[in-house]
This record gives C-alpha cells, sequence and structure tokens, in this order.
C-alpha cells in the first residue's frame, strides 16, 4: 500500500473505499455535485491543498469534468495535481445499470489503474524522493506539435489521449498539464511520430 502526502479528492463513499484499499492518504468526498454549495467541504479541501497538496481523482465523464474544473478554479494551481483514470466502458459491480455515459468510475478501476493515475499525476510518495520536474511544454509546443490550431489537431489529439489511455473530452490546457507531468518535449515528439508511424 502506497502512503501518498497529499490529500486525494474523490467524488463519493463508494470511490473513496476503492482507493483506501490501495493508498494510505487523506481522502475526501466531495459528495458529487454538493461541494459547490457546501461551504465547509470546500474550505477543508482548499485547507488540504495549501497544507499537503490536492489530488483530485474524479470520474471519466461529463460529471466528473464539471468538478475538476470547479476545484481547479476555487484551489490555488501550485496546490493542485490532477488524476485521470482511462474511459472504460461497463457498469460497476453494485449498479444495476450503467451510469449515464456508460462508463467505469474510480471505485470501478483496478487497484493498479487507481496506483498509476496518481503516480502519473505526480502524487508524491511518502518514504522516496519527489519526482525530477518533467516537460517545459508550453501551449506553443502543443501548437508546433499539430495537437492545436491545425485542420488534423483534434485527430492527432484524439489518438494521443486513447495512447495515454486519458479522457477522450480533455482539454488542452488539462492535456498540456497531464504532458508536462510525464514527458519533456523531445519525449512527447517522440511519442507522437510514433503514433504517426503506427
Amino acid at each position: 500500500m502506497l502512503s501518498i502526502r497529499e490529500a486525494i479528492a474523490v467524488e463519493g463513499r463508494y470511490d473513496k473505499n476503492a482507493l483506501a484499499q490501495v493508498v494510505k492518504a487523506v481522502i475526501v468526498e466531495t459528495a458529487g455535485f454538493r461541494v459547490f454549495k457546501d461551504r465547509n467541504k470546500l474550505n477543508l479541501l482548499r485547507r488540504l491543498a495549501s497544507q499537503r497538496g490536492l489530488i483530485v481523482l474524479t470520474d471519466p465523464d461529463g460529471a466528473g469534468l464539471v468538478i475538476r474544473n470547479y476545484l481547479r478554479g476555487a484551489i490555488p494551481p501550485a496546490q493542485l495535481k490532477h488524476a485521470y483514470i482511462p474511459e472504460v466502458w461497463g457498469k460497476e459491480r453494485r449498479k444495476r445499470a450503467p451510469g449515464k455515459e456508460g462508463k467505469l468510475g474510480v471505485e470501478g478501476m483496478s487497484p493498479q489503474v487507481l496506483v498509476q493515475a496518481l503516480l502519473r499525476a505526480g502524487a508524491t510518495v511518502e518514504g522516496e524522493q519527489e519526482a525530477p520536474p518533467r516537460g517545459a511544454l508550453t501551449p506553443a509546443d502543443l501548437f508546433a506539435l499539430g495537437l492545436t490550431g491545425t485542420p488534423d489537431a483534434a485527430e492527432r489529439r484524439a489518438a494521443l489521449l486513447r495512447r495515454l489511455e486519458l479522457p477522450s473530452h480533455l482539454s488542452s490546457k488539462a492535456l498540456l498539464s497531464v504532458l508536462n507531468a510525464l514527458y519533456t518535449p523531445k519525449e512527447l515528439a517522440q511519442l507522437l511520430e510514433e503514433l504517426a508511424s503506427s
């Protein structure tokens, strides 16, 4: 079991239960959209973010994106990290029917996927040195690599998101944040060359 320094924000209690089985960390439920009106919960998340850092881990659907964007606007970027799980179609065991968009949420992911998502987001594992900073990618780099501003940019971005097993609706800004956590500009260029030749 990994011991994570940052607090982790998830949507609900089933997500929290799934995560608590694989990591030792402060895990806080947003209670879905209730965090929008619950000032005490938001203040708690802000306080945790300022003291420990906060990792946001939401489902890869529209509701998860709305919650993630709300927290992105409410907490300083330097105190926030974003963990993403892949889009997997299906339903959780406890449910009779799939969710609105038909995708598995945090509670439906395997322990390995959850750990990988947290590590890719730059989670600080207690007892280990912090990972060295990766890339210094800018929006101009995304343009130069053909991921924005070109006729086939959306197609190239979609292929990259599939390859990295990231949600298909990830914005360019969120993609830049993820890529900076994972790659140097040179490594990203190489990955895109591999994608183009496959």
